[in-house]
């Protein structure tokens, strides 16, 4: 078979066995008048005037793009000015940009890893942890879910000199917190490092926003990542932790040092972001009446809600099938919700992931919840048929 053939067959292979297990993914084209439940612009922020006009005047003075990467020419002033502020606010000494939290996390882990090093990780972590990890050529183990004696048993047996220990702060797919101080603890007795993602937590979470490591030091959270396009509504990603880690990644991360920057105009409308996030704590008010709103009135209805606390609200209905027919029925209410399936979440635990925002109003809530309720009136009454 000619080589162009033998991929050809691949491709169409890999295909027909996704459509064959009902697992193919499709893109929405998700309208202005859709009510939408399943982004991460928690604060509303993606859409506040004084930041899109930051953007807007970012591009006019320092161009649409970059033009090169950070070590090159790409490292302007207004980078510059938000490492500078992301740094104070996480309250670390430095803060390195990345353009994506994927590209983060694949370039600490790649950075600072290698087949001499262990790498303990919760078994719920974001994929880009578990690549990063396996890119790097470490020992991978994972452990329970938020199980800190599963994680003390793995600590305990390694042999490895260099053990880092890395988790989710707020877990994307279930929207529960990991327990900061225990697992601090836990890595500190066994001489290991902690690295946080808190791509879900900044912003939303802490008495200022800074996430659910807010507050804790450098010393119990070596490594602390951070996304720019949830709660910050713009684009990017950054590490925060002490200089002598931010020197170690601007030499060694290769996600860093090979890419061009991002774009100016992004980390002008960041720099506003954060200044609203910072002095206005009202979006967070809002948002967290919200998340209580929702869970109040969607008590009576009975609908399977995991216990969550943050504005990931995962519905779960378990089986796939399921999960695209609610979907479903709510898109053609223009309500977009998450629709998740394995290999995203494991076997059985298909869910709606509902995502809230400060910008919901409490009637954009009742409609969703209305729907959700239809949903389940539907499947009852064909329950009844059958």
């Amino acid at each position: 078979m000619p080589v162009s053939e033998a991929w050809q067959q691949r491709l169409t292979d890999a295909r027909t066995d996704r459509q064959q297990a009902h697992r193919w993914r499709t893109r929405q084209v998700v309208k202005s008048n859709t009510l939408d439940f399943a982004g991460n612009d928690y604060l509303g922020l993606a859409q506040d005037p004084r930041v899109c006009e930051a953007q807007a005047e970012g591009a006019r003075r320092y161009g649409a793009g970059a033009g090169a990467s950070h070590l090159v020419s790409g490292h302007l002033e207004v980078h510059d000015a938000l490492e500078d502020a992301l740094a104070q606010w996480t309250g670390r000494e430095r803060a390195l940009l990345f353009s994506t939290g994927y590209m983060a996390n694949l370039g600490v882990l790649q950075s600072l890893a290698d087949r001499h090093t262990a790498i303990f990780q919760d078994r719920l972590n974001h994929a880009s942890l578990i690549d990063g990890a396996t890119l790097s050529g470490a020992r991978l183990r994972r452990y329970h879910h938020r199980n800190s004696n599963d994680l003390a048993r793995l600590l305990e047996r390694s042999e490895r000199q260099h053990k880092l220990v890395v988790s989710d702060g707020v877990f994307s797919m279930d929207g529960d917190v990991a327990e900061i101080a225990t697992l601090a603890h836990v890595s500190q007795r066994h001489n290991a490092w902690l690295m946080i993602d808190d791509a879900h937590g900044v912003g939303v979470l802490g008495e200022n926003g800074s996430g659910c490591a807010g507050g804790v030091t450098s010393q119990d959270v070596p490594i602390l990542v951070g996304t720019l396009g949830k709660a910050l509504g713009t684009a990017g990603a950054f590490v925060a932790g002490d200089a002598e880690l931010i020197d170690h990644l601007i030499q060694f991360s290769r996600s860093y040092v090979y890419t061009t920057a991002q774009p100016p105009a992004i980390a002008a409308a960041t720099l506003k972001a954060l200044e609203i996030v910072q002095g206005e704590p009202e979006h967070r008010a809002q948002l967290n009446a919200n998340i209580a709103y929702f869970r109040r009135a969607a008590l009576p209805l009975g609908l399977p809600l995991s216990d969550s606390a943050t504005p990931i609200q995962p519905l779960l209905l378990d089986s796939e099938t399921r999960v695209m027919t609610w979907a479903a029925r709510l898109a053609q209410q223009s309500i977009y919700v998450g629709a998740i399936r394995p290999p995203t979440v494991p076997n059985g635990e298909a869910r709606l992931r509902i995502t809230l925002s400060a910008k919901h109003s409490h009637s954009d809530i009742d409609r969703l919840l209305e729907g959700l309720n239809s949903c389940q009136r539907e499947e009852a009454a064909c329950h009844v048929t059958a």
